[in-house]
C-alpha cells in the first residue's frame, strides 16, 4: 500500500510489454458473456471493477468473472460522485461493496478499487487508501460505453486503444449496452484489440500481476 499511497494508477511504469485490459460492471450486465469468451478463446487475463449493486443485481455473471481467474475490484456501492461525497460514506460505500463483491468470489476485491466516474480529489485518494484500496485509473478510454449514437464504432476503439499503447498501459472498457443503443462496442471490438496488440509483440496482465511487479 505505501508504494501506492497517494496515487489514482493511470498506467504502470514497466518494461514488459504488456496492456491491462480492465472492465467497469455497473448499470447492466449485457455484455458479460462475449467478453469472459472472447478472454477465453483468447486465454487473455483482464481484471473487472464492478459496484455492489452490480453485484447483487448480477450475481450469476460475478461468480462467472471470478470463475474464469479474472480479478474482481471495487467500483463503489452505487456509484457515487466520490469528490461530493462525505467520507463517511464513501467508507460505507467501500465497505457494503466489498461485502457484496466477496460473498460471490470468495475472494477481496481489496486493494483493487476504481473510483466512479474517475471523480476524485487527492483527499478522497488518501480516504480510499486509508481503507486499504490502491487506486486504479486509465490511461486509455474506449469510450465504447458513448455507444453508436454518439459516432463510437467497434474500429473507432481499436484505434483508440492503438493510439494509447505503451508497456504498462491501463484500458478502460465496460460490460453493459448503451442505455439508448443497445450497442456493446467494447465486447465487439475486443477481438480485434487482442488482434492489434499482439501483432505489435504485446501480451497481457492484470492490475494485480502489474502492482507486484513495482
Amino acid at each position: 500500500m505505501e508504494r501506492w499511497r497517494g496515487q489514482d494508477i493511470e498506467a504502470f511504469d514497466t518494461e514488459r510489454r504488456v496492456v491491462a485490459l480492465t472492465f467497469d460492471g455497473g448499470a447492466d450486465a449485457t455484455a458479460v458473456a462475449p467478453i469472459l469468451e472472447t478472454l477465453a478463446e483468447e486465454d487473455v487475463p483482464a481484471t473487472f471493477f464492478v459496484t455492489g449493486r452490480f453485484a447483487r443485481a448480477y450475481p450469476e455473471q460475478v461468480r462467472a468473472i471470478a470463475s474464469a481467474g479474472h480479478p474482481v475490484g471495487n467500483h463503489s456501492d452505487t456509484h457515487p460522485p466520490f469528490s461530493s461525497t462525505p467520507d463517511v460514506e464513501i467508507r460505507a460505500e467501500l465497505s457494503r461493496a466489498e461485502a457484496s463483491i466477496t460473498a460471490l468470489t470468495g475472494e477481496p476485491a481489496a486493494p483493487l478499487f476504481r473510483f466512479p466516474y474517475g471523480d476524485r480529489t487527492d483527499y478522497d485518494i488518501r480516504v480510499v487508501n486509508d481503507a486499504g484500496y490502491i487506486p486504479i485509473r486509465w490511461n486509455v478510454d474506449s469510450l465504447g460505453w458513448q455507444g453508436t449514437s454518439e459516432g463510437i464504432s467497434a474500429e473507432v476503439i481499436r484505434e483508440r486503444v492503438l493510439d494509447g499503447l505503451r508497456p504498462g498501459a491501463v484500458v478502460l472498457m465496460h460490460v453493459g449496452a448503451h442505455p439508448q443503443d443497445r450497442s456493446t462496442l467494447d465486447a465487439d471490438a475486443l477481438p480485434g484489440i487482442i488482434e492489434d496488440l499482439r501483432e505489435r509483440g504485446y501480451g497481457f496482465a492484470t492490475i494485480p500481476d502489474l502492482l507486484a511487479e513495482e
